[in-house]
């Protein structure tokens, strides 16, 4: 059995999302126990709680022998504020679990990758539980859980370490203490609701700060809104055009982003955990 434990280190979400993915745990993935903690439902503003509370809600979860994993109830913002804070005090117990999430809760992802603690995994979250589109997403993640490979990227091939990650998340991250070497690294980028002059923007500034990469796949660029004036490039474009620009191979597009086809990617070389 794989014993989750799930935290909101960003936005609250509520207990009507907490039941439907009970729900479905119980109906389809009988191996694995999910167990939600208090602080999931909590709001403070726009936060699951102030920062102090959200940081002790994650090293409850994190610094518990009794958990295998922490899954990340939700994104939006806000987990930013917490993750240096939160890797420098994980214990043992912290550094043997596998950590879930994706959008906001990606600069989690990158610390801990970063610091050497657990799997960090790009993956849908519970939030996405209610809806039928939404449980696909879910379920991929709790297949992976079992070990089940069906629902990773289907380009990671196992010889390449891999990192996927919201594209203003990833921006934000460079260039600051959580930021992890991704030289020789696929990174994998993915963005919601920006303009596609926002896109551009931010790819200027990724190619002029990662690291040699090994190359760079586009996930599904989505909701973007529209400009008073057409931008002239798609999204797909503008990522092919600020690869040659910096000398990072373009390697094509990946089944990431805000989105019911969200895949799995774990980061580095990782192995889905053994089915029990």
């Amino acid at each position: 059995m794989t014993n989750i434990v799930i935290c909101a280190p960003a936005t609250p979400i509520t207990r009507e999302h907490a039941a439907a993915l009970e729900a479905l745990v119980a109906d389809e993935f009988p191996q694995h126990q999910v167990t939600f903690h208090d602080q999931c439902f909590e709001r403070a503003g726009h936060f699951a709680g102030d920062d102090l509370r959200r940081l002790e809600a994650l090293l409850d979860c994190a610094n518990d022998p009794a958990f295998d994993a922490v899954w990340f109830a939700k994104g939006g913002y806000g987990s930013n504020r917490i993750a240096e804070a939160a890797v420098a005090q994980m214990n043992h117990s912290a550094r043997a679990k596998t950590y879930v999430g994706f959008s906001d809760c990606g600069y989690l992802l990158a610390a801990l990758y970063r610091a050497g603690i657990g799997q960090s995994v790009h993956g849908s979250m519970p939030v996405s539980a209610r809806s039928e589109r939404g449980r696909e997403a879910v379920r991929r993640v709790l297949r992976w859980f079992g070990g089940d490979v069906s629902g990773v990227e289907p380009s990671l091939d196992g010889t390449t370490p891999a990192a996927a990650f919201n594209l203003i998340t990833l921006a934000m991250i460079a260039n600051t203490p959580i930021m992890p070497d991704l030289s020789g690294h696929i990174v994998m980028v993915e963005e919601v609701s920006e303009h596609l002059y926002s896109i551009d923007r931010i790819f200027f500034n990724l190619v002029n700060s990662l690291p040699r990469l090994a190359g760079l796949r586009l996930g599904a660029i989505t909701d973007v809104p529209e400009n008073y004036v057409e931008f002239g490039q798609t999204e797909e474009e503008i990522a092919q055009y600020w690869c040659a620009r910096g000398g990072i191979p373009y390697l094509g597009r990946a089944e990431i982003g805000h989105n019911a086809a969200n895949r799995v990617v774990p980061f580095g070389l990782a192995s889905p955990p053994s089915a029990s």
